[in-house]
């Protein structure tokens, strides 16, 4: 299998094999989640900890369920309760937990590069669990492997991506790895909440939800980050909703059997129509929260193997037989 990544800090440096390769095992995972007896022993005698420094529901209980269900041990870094609210710095908190001997670091933060600064002074693999407006890679992953069920490939495809792209680590992540596929993206929403240089990520931008819609295989809805926001960015919630919020009539602009995402929580009534997020028909949200685990467990399972491999390589050098 092809997978060389020490750590999984982002889409953009994974080669498109690897891709495939992650996506491949967590078909397996897939299975395996689905059957009576849903362990596996891929983490068996390694320790996972999830550290989140933002609020998290959804990916905090996909990675600790993921890696249960692999037979780590897992723990949960309550941060809001330790050392960090005290004044100490991430590098502080870097060193404390690499004493601990982990084996796998599962990190949310929310500022762009601080997972990858961690991942540089840890002994362990690194999972970036999304920081700030950088990346969110395994949400992209887990999207993948949705719209690849769904679609039969990730291939040229046509897929719109709406709303607000500027505070989104998903829609870059997502932008990257269809890239590396070959689809086309577009990218869809208010000019006040498109960031600044998306004309050089090689897809298609409008304000437009009939030009964004119009022949999408996959449409991608993506929630207003008010927490994130600082100022006035849209009229209301009202006129967004009429203007960028997805309904069964600018939906019947899409391909007649393009697929419905959201990487949730949620706005129901903001940016999607609710009875359309329901529909099991064109709605593939509860797909993405199942393919979630699946994919987790597949890249701490690789990240896992590469691990044993690396410290295998390095005790028989030292002369040091297990």
């Amino acid at each position: 299998m092809t997978f060389r990544a020490r750590h999984l800090l982002g889409v953009e440096p994974l080669a498109p094999a690897e891709i495939t390769t992650l996506l491949d095992l967590a078909e397996s995972y897939v299975a395996l989640n689905r059957r009576t007896v849903k362990h596996g022993d891929a983490l068996e005698g390694l320790t996972q900890i999830n550290l989140f420094f933002e609020n998290s529901t959804r990916t905090q209980s996909s990675f600790e369920l993921a890696g249960k269900r692999l037979g780590a041990d897992v723990m949960n870094m309550a941060v809001a309760q330790s050392s960090v609210k005290k004044g100490e710095t991430l590098i502080d908190t870097a060193l404390t937990l690499n004493a601990m001997q982990p084996d796998l670091l599962v990190v949310r933060h929310p500022h762009s590069g601080a997972v990858n600064l961690l991942a540089e002074k840890v002994n362990c693999a690194v999972i970036n669990a999304g920081d700030g407006r950088h990346e969110h890679p395994t949400q992209a992953l887990l999207d993948a492997l949705t719209i690849r069920r769904a679609k039969g490939r990730l291939h040229r495809l046509t897929v719109a991506i709406c709303g607000d792209i500027a505070h989104s680590r998903v829609a870059r992540s997502n932008l990257i790895l269809l890239g590396k596929m070959e689809s086309r993206v577009r990218l869809v929403g208010p000019a006040t909440l498109m960031p600044s240089g998306a004309a050089d990520w090689g897809c298609e931008i409008t304000e437009d939800m009939a030009e964004g819609l119009k022949g999408a295989d996959v449409v991608m809805m993506l929630r207003l980050q008010k927490e994130r926001m600082d100022g006035g960015f849209i009229p209301s919630e009202r006129e967004y909703y009429h203007r960028w919020g997805l309904d069964a009539e600018k939906l019947a602009l899409a391909a007649p059997d393009a697929i419905v995402m959201h990487p949730g929580p949620m706005n129901r009534g903001v940016e999607i129509d609710g009875t359309l997020a329901d529909d099991i028909n064109r709605s593939v949200i509860q797909d993405q929260v199942e393919m979630g685990v699946a994919v987790r467990m597949a890249a701490m399972d690789l990240l896992a193997r590469n691990l044993r491999a690396a410290r295998g390589a390095r005790a028989a050098g030292e002369g040091v037989y297990a």
